[in-house]
């Protein structure tokens, strides 16, 4: 058996396996996030740690599997965050998570002593608060006295994974999400660290994604259930890994879409798509030798989330398909109302820290079920122009299989069936892409599973959606009217004050 663990922004999403990666069980165990003024989004480390824990003995109470069937653990991870850790390991402050912008000066600094232009051809990414290198350099900047006692600075699943070992790695798909990993060389880039004025030895080596890290120590043992001594795979990001869950190994699989707190749009790749206009990025795959070109908005299915906060506070576990079951009555977007998706700033296709959240074109017969479509529209559109930034790169995208939470609404994928005109698929394992590609990884790193091919047959299509050429045709005109709205807004959005949190 083998155990899988996705470090989500929301939760651990853990899952039971069988050898040859195939799902037995899931679970989530939830944990907090903290938002703050000036761009503070926070985590608890330690709250990582006791899902993790939770999780784990639950699966295996829940499955009646014994511990000593379990032959490797394996895991994926949120991305482009900062762990602070000690000389024993320990998290010396909260994690910044990838939604923290509040590095935008440091960044700046990055760009001038850089540029963005060389940034983005050493890295594959631009320089951009949300990414790990310049929450570094805030924290030294502006909490010298906990710098002072910093050691290592890791990544979600590097720390987990150093608890259950006692070792700290990382690997290429997490390293290239920190803007300090030179892609063309696999290491960290000299280059950038210098300017940044951070010391190499705080970042993790890197060893391939399938590396057994070790095995699970006596204490770690103790607190997870598991038997002392089985063995630990590094895994990924959650990008990558996602990838990977959906099936896409190589460049005939096709292109998905990911419907979690943030949203992506990807694919694979032998090499790194460079952007012209820089709008698009590229990870390293955890499938060695391959990219994952990507476009990933801040708040996806977070807007979903904001709405139904807003409108049923501590609702039951139906608010989401009552909410959207609402909107499927009406036509927000063919009725003048756009929602501007940037709740949390933006990362593609903008790239603004200052862009903000919008309902435009208010009316008064507008209530809640247009809300509730204008931001379901919203994030379709938003992903279109990302998805056309491909196009004009000569990426040919005429299917897009859906994963992540959000891919459980059929009224959703049809909405984005039809505002990107191209057949959106749902895949069975909508809620588990992410642990099932850590599952696989651990499964070809501990030796149960041959390759990574074996991605392919581990989840099938359950749903498709054909695009409606009117509706697309319609929503084709909208797209325009929703990208024309960002763009008269974007002078206005900073001055408005503060940062977003």
């Amino acid at each position: 058996m083998i155990i899988a663990h996705d470090l989500g922004t929301t939760g651990d999403k853990a899952s039971l396996h069988t050898d040859d990666g195939a799902l037995v069980s899931a679970i989530t165990v939830a944990y907090s996030t903290h938002y703050g003024l000036g761009g503070v989004v926070e985590q608890d480390p330690e709250d990582w740690w006791n899902a993790v824990c939770e999780a784990t003995s639950t699966l295996l109470a829940r499955t009646a599997t014994p511990a000593a069937e379990v032959r490797a653990v394996g895991f994926s991870g949120q991305m482009m965050g900062a762990v602070f850790l000690d000389a024993n390991l320990d998290p010396v402050r909260p994690a910044m998570i990838w939604a923290d912008t509040r590095s935008a000066a440091q960044c700046d600094q990055l760009i001038a002593r850089i540029g963005q232009d060389r940034g983005y051809g050493i890295t594959g990414h631009r320089f951009n608060p949300t990414y790990s290198l310049s929450k570094i350099m805030w924290v030294r900047d502006n909490e010298p006295e906990v710098f002072a006692r910093v050691a290592a600075v890791a990544q979600a699943k590097d720390f987990v994974v150093a608890r259950l070992t006692g070792r700290l790695v990382t690997e290429p798909s997490d390293a290239s999400s920190t803007n300090a990993f030179d892609q063309s060389s696999g290491e960290w880039s000299a280059e950038i660290l210098a300017a940044a004025g951070i010391e190499k030895g705080l970042l993790p080596d890197i060893v391939p994604s399938i590396e057994v890290v070790g095995g699970v120590t006596a204490a770690a043992a103790s607190a997870t259930g598991l038997v002392q001594g089985t063995a630990v795979v590094i895994g990924g990001g959650d990008g990558p890994l996602a990838a990977l869950g959906a099936g896409v190994v190589d460049e005939g699989d096709g292109a998905y879409v990911y419907l979690g707190s943030s949203s992506w749009v990807s694919f694979s790749a032998r090499r790194p798509l460079l952007d012209p206009a820089q709008r698009t990025m590229t990870f390293n795959h955890v499938v060695p030798g391959r990219y994952v070109p990507t476009a990933t908005m801040q708040s996806g299915g977070g807007s979903l989330h904001w709405i139904a906060d807003l409108f049923e506070p501590g609702g039951d576990g139906d608010r989401f398909d009552r909410l959207v079951g609402e909107a499927e009555n009406v036509d927000a977007s063919g009725e003048g109302l756009f929602f501007l998706p940037y709740l949390l700033g933006e990362r593609s296709p903008y790239w603004n820290q200052d862009a903000r959240g919008a309902f435009v074109g208010l009316a008064r017969h507008h209530d809640r079920q247009h809300f509730t479509r204008a931001v379901l529209e919203g994030v379709a559109f938003n992903l279109a122009t990302c998805i056309d930034a491909f196009r004009e790169g000569g990426e040919k995208i005429d299917r897009i299989d859906a994963i992540g939470g959000g891919a459980n609404s059929d009224s959703w994928l049809q909405i984005m069936a039809d505002v990107w005109g191209v057949t959106v698929r749902r895949r069975d394992i909508v809620d588990e892409a992410n642990s099932l590609g850590a599952a696989v990884t651990a499964g070809v790193g501990a030796g149960l599973i041959g390759d990574f091919g074996a991605a392919r047959t581990l989840s099938r299509v359950t749903a498709e959606f054909e695009p409606h050429a009117e509706r697309h045709e319609a929503y084709t005109a909208a797209h325009s009217r929703f990208v024309d709205a960002y763009e008269r807004l974007e002078g206005w959005f900073p001055r408005q004050g503060g940062s977003v949190g």
